[in-house]
Formats: C-alpha cells, sequence, structure tokens
C-alpha cells in the first residue's frame, strides 16, 4: 500500500477510534453493586442472604468514633456530627446517645400509650399518676431538670423517656455529656446509610458525606474521627485494591513496552500493534453500552485482564515478517491458526456467558467482542500500516541458538503420563480445602481495623452481620404477633447469656391487637381528669399544667391503631421497615442479634414452630451461593471444553494434531491446580476465572508449536514470538502474583504458572520436535 494510502487508512482508524470513545463516553454507566457478580439466588435463605446484604441495617451500618479532646469538647463535636448528618439525605438514622424527642414526631406523640408497655401492667389511676408525680418534682431539682421542663405538662409518667430506652441499644455504652463514650474516652455515634452495603462507590460517597461534616465543626482539627463497618470495610478494600492494581499496572505497562521495544528495535510498530488493542478496548466496551442499561466497573477490570489474550495477535504479526515480504502476505500465512486461535479464545470466554451471572455476561460479551476486533483488525487493517522494511528475527543469533536447545531436549512419549501421576499424586497430597467458599478470605483487612470494629460493636452492642433470627407469617400482623409471643423466649435467653441482645420487630411496632388492648385501657377525660387532680394534692404544680396529658390521652383512645405504613414515615419507621419484608406471599420478621455465644440455644427458638421461626446463618447461606456459583461456571466450562475440542479438531482436520494442542493446555491447566493446592492454596471463583485466561494464552502456544512448516527460520520465528508473549504475560502477572490482595494475587499467580506450564509442555509435547 502506499504511503498516502496508508496515512489515510491510519487516519480513518484513529477517527474510528475517537468516535467509538466519544459514544461509550456519553453512553457509559459505571455500577459497583457487587450483587451483579453474584449468582441469583435459588433458595430462599439464599435470597435473603443478597437483599441483607446489600439492604440490611446491619450491612448499612457505620460505627463512628471521635477522640483526642476532653470529654466536653468530644461531646460537643458529636452533637454538631449527629445535627449535621440528620439533615443530609444520604443517612437514614443517626444516633449517639442523647435523647431525641424527634424521634416520634409531634403528630404520633399521642400514640406513645399504645406503643408504651406501661399499661400492660400500670393503669392510669391515682396512684400512679401520684407516684409519677412525685418523682417527677425530685427530677427537676437534679441535673436532668432542662430536659424534662419542656417535657413535662405533655408527658409527665415520661412514656417518650420508656420508649427511647426501650428502642436504644439493649447493650449501650456510657452516657457522658448526653452522648455515648467508650471505655476508651471516644464519643461514639451510629450511622445507618440509605445507600446498600452492597454499592462500594454510594458507600465512598457516604463515608465523604461524614468525613465533610465533621471537618466543617469547629474545632474538629483537634478530635480524630474513625470509623467502621461492612460498608467503610468494602470502601478500604476497594481503595487498597486501585492503589496495588494501579501502581502494578504502571510498572508493567512500562516493562512491557520496553520489551516490544527491545524485540523489534521498533518504535513505529510499537505504536502500530497497540492499534488492534485499543480497538478491542473500545469496542467492547461499546457493546457493553449498547447492550446493558450499565457496566460494572468490575466488568472493566477484569475484561482488559481478560484481554490480554488479545496482545499476542500483533505479536505474532510482528515477529512472523520475513525480510522483503509484504506483512499482509505475512498475516495471510498466518491467519488460519490465528483465526483457530481466536475462536478457541471466544469459545472459552462464552463460559461466562452461560453461567447466567449478569455479571460474568457483561465480562463475556466485553471479552468476545474485543478479541474479535482485535483479531480481525490484526488481519485487515494493522498489514496496510506496517513498515516494508522489518529485520527478520530469524536472524538473530541468540534465536538459532535457543531453537537448537529447545530442539534437543529429550521428549519421550511418556511424557504426558508422567505430568498426569504427578498431578494426580500432588491432590493427592494436598491437605485442607479443595475450594474456597469464604469470599471474606479474599477481601483481607488489616488487623488492627478489625480489632478497631469489634471493640466499637462490643461497645456499642450493634447487631451481629452474621445471623438473623427470621420469622415467618401470613401478614405483618402475624408476624409481630409472632413477635410478641417470641418475645420472652428471647428475654430468657439473653438472660442465660446466649446473646447479648436479640431485638425483634415488635419492639418498635406492637401489633394492632396489643395496641387496642393498650387502647381500652385508657381512662375518659373526666376519670383522668379526677385521677390527676386527686394526686396533684400536696404537689407544688399548677393545677392546669397537665392539660396537654390529659388532651394526648383522649386523643389516644379514639386513635386508629398504628400500622407499619404510618410509622414508615417517622425516623424510626425505616429500621422497621428493614425489619418487615414480603416475599413470596408472605411476611418475614427479621431479628438483629448482638454478640452471640451460644447459637444451639437461638436456634432452638424454632423449636416446634414448624418453619415459622428460624436462626439464619448469613454466612453459611453465602457459602451456599458460592458453592452453587462455581457449580454453574464450571458446568459451563465444561460445555465449553467440549465444544473447543471439536473446533480444534475440525480446524485442523486432525484428532492427532489436536491432541498435540489440546494436551499441553489440559495437563498445564491441572498441573496449576496441583501446584496450588500442594502450597495450600484453596481454589476460588477468581482462580477459575485466571485459569480461563492461561489456557487462551497456553492454546495460542500449543497451536504455534504444533504448526511444523519444515523451515527452520520460521520455526525461529515461532519461538521468537512465543517468547516475547510468555515474557510480556510474566511480567504483568508476575507483578499481580506479589500483590498483597488476595484477589489480585490469586489472578496473578494462576496466570503465572500456568502460562509457564503451558510454554514448557507445548514445546515438549510439540510433534515436530518428537522427529529430529
Amino acid at each position: 500500500m502506499r504511503r498516502g494510502a496508508r496515512a489515510t487508512l491510519l487516519v480513518v482508524w484513529l477517527l474510528a477510534l475517537a468516535a467509538l470513545g466519544w459514544m461509550v463516553a456519553q453512553r457509559l454507566k459505571i455500577s459497583t453493586d457487587l450483587r451483579s457478580f453474584m449468582p441469583a439466588p435459588t433458595t430462599p435463605d439464599q435470597r435473603l442472604l443478597m437483599e441483607q446484604v446489600g439492604e440490611g441495617p446491619g450491612s448499612r451500618l457505620l460505627l463512628l468514633s471521635i477522640s483526642g479532646a476532653p470529654d466536653e469538647k468530644l461531646a460537643a463535636l458529636s452533637q454538631g456530627l449527629l445535627a449535621a448528618l440528620k439533615k443530609d439525605p444520604r443517612y437514614s438514622q443517626v444516633v449517639n446517645g442523647g435523647f431525641d424527642l424527634g424521634a416520634l414526631d409531634s403528630s404520633l406523640l399521642p400514640y406513645r400509650f399504645l406503643l408504651s408497655p406501661t399499661l400492660d401492667t400500670q393503669p392510669l389511676d391515682e396512684a400512679y399518676l401520684a407516684d409519677q408525680l412525685q418523682q417527677r418534682l425530685d427530677d427537676l431539682s437534679s441535673p436532668a431538670a432542662s430536659l424534662l421542663k419542656g417535657l413535662l405538662p405533655r408527658d409527665p409518667t415520661l412514656e417518650v423517656l420508656k420508649l427511647a430506652e426501650l428502642w436504644a441499644p439493649a447493650k449501650s455504652p456510657e452516657v457522658r455529656e448526653g452522648v455515648w463514650f467508650s471505655p476508651q474516652d471516644e464519643a461514639l455515634l451510629l450511622v445507618q446509610t440509605v445507600a446498600a452495603g452492597f454499592d462500594p462507590g454510594a458507600q465512598e460517597q457516604s463515608i465523604d458525606g461524614i468525613r465533610q461534616a465533621f471537618a466543617a465543626l469547629p474545632g474538629s482539627a483537634a478530635a480524630k474521627l474513625d470509623l467502621s463497618g461492612p460498608g467503610y470495610f468494602s470502601v478500604v478494600v476497594g481503595a487498597q485494591t486501585r492503589h496495588q492494581a494501579d501502581w502494578i499496572g504502571r510498572i508493567s505497562t512500562v516493562g512491557f513496552i520496553a520489551l516490544l521495544l527491545l524485540a523489534y528495535r521498533s518504535f513505529s510498530s510499537l505504536l502500530l500493534g497497540a492499534l488492534p488493542i485499543a480497538s478491542a478496548a473500545l469496542a467492547g466496551i461499546a457493546a457493553l453500552t449498547l447492550a446493558f442499561p450499565d457496566v460494572h466497573g468490575i466488568t472493566l477490570a477484569f475484561g482488559f485482564t481478560l484481554l490480554g489474550v488479545a496482545q499476542e495477535y500483533p505479536i505474532r504479526v510482528l515477529s512472523h515478517r520475513r525480510a522483503g515480504e509484504d506483512a499482509v502476505q505475512s498475516v495471510r500465512a498466518l491467519w488460519p491458526l490465528l483465526l483457530t486461535a481466536i475462536a478457541s479464545a471466544c469459545i472459552a470466554y462464552l463460559a461466562f456467558y452461560a453461567s447466567g451471572v449478569n455479571g460474568l455476561k457483561q465480562l463475556a460479551v466485553f471479552t468476545i467482542v474485543g478479541l474479535l476486533v482485535a483479531g480481525f483488525s490484526t488481519r485487515y487493517l494493522l498489514p496496510h500500516l506496517l513498515p516494508r522494511r522489518v529485520r527478520d528475527v530469524a536472524g538473530m543469533a541468540w534465536l538459532a541458538r535457543a531453537r537448537r536447545f529447545v530442539d534437543q531436549l529429550p521428549r519421550p512419549r511418556w511424557i504426558p503420563l508422567l505430568v498426569a501421576v504427578a498431578i494426580v499424586a500432588m491432590l493427592a497430597l494436598a491437605r485442607g480445602s479443595f475450594w474456597q467458599n469464604n469470599l471474606a478470605a479474599l477481601t483481607p483487612l488489616p488487623q488492627d481495623l478489625l480489632q478497631h470494629d469489634a471493640r466499637l460493636r462490643e461497645a456499642l452492642g450493634a447487631p451481629d452481620v452474621r445471623y438473623l433470627l427470621v420469622l415467618q407469617a401470613p401478614t405483618e400482623q402475624g408476624v409481630l404477633a409472632l413477635s410478641e409471643r417470641l418475645q420472652p423466649q428471647v428475654d430468657a435467653l439473653v438472660a442465660k447469656h446466649a446473646a447479648d441482645a436479640l431485638e425483634l420487630p415488635s419492639r418498635y411496632l406492637p401489633s394492632i391487637a396489643v395496641q387496642r388492648e393498650r387502647q381500652a385501657k385508657l381512662p375518659d377525660r373526666a376519670t383522668l381528669q379526677h385521677a390527676l387532680d386527686e394526686a396533684l394534692h400536696g404537689l407544688p404544680f399548677r393545677a392546669d399544667l397537665f392539660q396537654p396529658f390529659v388532651d394526648d390521652v383522649e386523643t389516644a383512645r379514639s386513635l386508629p391503631p398504628l400500622t407499619p405504613e404510618r410509622y414508615a414515615q417517622t425516623p424510626l419507621g425505616q429500621r422497621l421497615a428493614a425489619m418487615l419484608v414480603e416475599r413470596d406471599g408472605h411476611w418475614l420478621g427479621l431479628g438483629t442479634v448482638s454478640g452471640v455465644h451460644d447459637v444451639a440455644a437461638l436456634q432452638s427458638l424454632g423449636a416446634g414452630s414448624h418453619g415459622s421461626v428460624r436462626l439464619l446463618d448469613l454466612k453459611a447461606a453465602s457459602e451456599s451461593l458460592v458453592v452453587d456459583y462455581r457449580t454453574r461456571i464450571l458446568q459451563a466450562l465444561l460445555a465449553a471444553s467440549l465444544l473447543l475440542v471439536l473446533t480444534i479438531s475440525f480446524a485442523l482436520r486432525s484428532v492427532r494434531r489436536a491432541w498435540h494442542v489440546l494436551a499441553p493446555m489440559t495437563l498445564a491447566t491441572f498441573l496449576v491446580l496441583a501446584v496450588e493446592r500442594v502450597i495450600g492454596i484453596e481454589i476460588s471463583l477468581f482462580h477459575l476465572v485466571a485459569l480461563i485466561l492461561a489456557g487462551g494464552l497456553g492454546l495460542h502456544y500449543a497451536l504455534f508449536f504444533e504448526r511444523d512448516t519444515g523451515d527452520p527460520a520460521e520455526q525461529r520465528r515461532t519461538l521468537h514470538a512465543t517468547i516475547v508473549c510468555v515474557l510480556s504475560a510474566l511480567l504483568v502477572f508476575g507483578m499481580l502474583a506479589w500483590a498483597t490482595i488476595p484477589v489480585l494475587r490469586a489472578i496473578g499467580l494462576t496466570v503465572s504458572l500456568g502460562v509457564a506450564f503451558h510454554f514448557c509442555l507445548s514445546i515438549l509435547m510439540a510433534p515436530h520436535a518428537a522427529e529430529e
């Protein structure tokens, strides 16, 4: 192609990439909800797990501590932060131990008589009122007088305070200066975010909002704010992963560029060889924006990793160039094998799509479209841009020596059998579980963060994120009634220290039946007024001071019972809404547990309930979900493997030739598993993803080593291309293998071992070497 035509093609290609980039920028919406990468739950417990991990109160709870200043200053900062966060719609509940009359708004204050358990044991008669008024008189001479003065006329029996005490955590911290304090002299707060716990992006915004609100408080510079909780942990892990991936990516990119420059001594070839990869990435993202409403960030991160297979396409073209031969002719000779490699890699990645998991389906679309675009642009566009004059790598002296060394290696026919026996032996000797079912083990947190979280949870009595007591009934009211019947048994178990606390839905809202029973016990206006007048004898209160109290009682006598829908309009209603959910035509009540000491005792609550009460272990449910997830992926991989065998056999027109390609890839894959198991690694979902990537790379090695042209120069070019591909893969994934983040380390180690084993076995089992 003439120079002018090449320039035109390059400009058109770059303009097309710019147009794709513009379209992607306009349409791309990034999602961070991790549930996109979880399979659809198939059991009730799994469905409940997915909801609770994302939306449950435990997952949305942030634990805050303020330290580094005197108590008075810390208390002022706590109150200031609480006031600021209550105005922010990103937070559904903020508590710090202070009395908050706003927890039950003014319009609902008359309902306090229906919500408080006082009337269950004590009527509003003269004796009770006299005792309460005498206590209020004593209270007015105490430090609490300023709080009571505004509340006393409307609530002389302090039902509001009784409700506040009832709704406070069962194991509350010490209160100083009107707010919670830890034994370490930290002011404590609990913040419940509106954002789902499974949405690290939204959690990061919520955490930033807390930090900004704290920084805006007067005197905050002299104090220290610390956070903990599931949402905070997800943000910390995400930041650590991004940081390590970024610096590893920068170092490996520089190393990759240096490697290619050393291999081809041509800066223009390097830049032009990057065009198919850039085209693949943009085309893959564009396909995602057309096929899905939003694209998960993990899809892009893993997609670019899996797209590493495509970097081999231009490398093959550059290494197989002959001096004086047009690049189009070189590619034409390579194309049948390249097309087979592309089709095989796409088939392997189809396993992700067949898994049925939305995130993996996105990953499949991204990588398959990317590989196809990279392959076809390498075949039909790149050769027309490459310079005419190139250095034939076959003439390199070191390469000739390397090829002679490779050809002289002994290759007995029993090598596959030996490797297979070694694999079986290593798998048999490996100790521990084969599979890693605990996802938490893949994102370990620094020990100091875990200790800080445990200490704050103990101080605040925050609910356990592992266990839930599930109550099931046909209706909402049925759940509340069941909760009320269960409460005495729960109180007994807490008294026996089976758990520090167990919070049931009826703690926040009694059933309609109980509300009506309490309502029936309220005296009429005349009876109450008479009892109040008698109780006031001898006390220094004005006779009309408690008229608002009498009015509230009269109002409460005719109120319709408070329902969850009406209650949801209050600040505490959101807490109740998280504890009452409708599923599959019935209602569930979710009781949160704090400080579990005797799991068997808690499980006994469901004895004889015929399934209406059960203790849900979210950890066990998550592990069962991971097992289901892995099973679906393995089934999809099995189907893809069978399809791959058929594809390779058809493309090579020979079962024997297909054996020389598939056997090294298969043995190398199982050898990686065996080695990782022997050194104590439990295989996770991320290892499976990495094995597929390593298999895609290894397939290229076997395909090109199997291709015996009888031309020693061409064999040297094949070795050169393969060495460059192997070194580039080891450079990138070898760096990942040294990462401290388990997910990155799992991918890096697995691909690095896979590349090494694939390379060695592809050479040792290549047919042309056996004929030497």
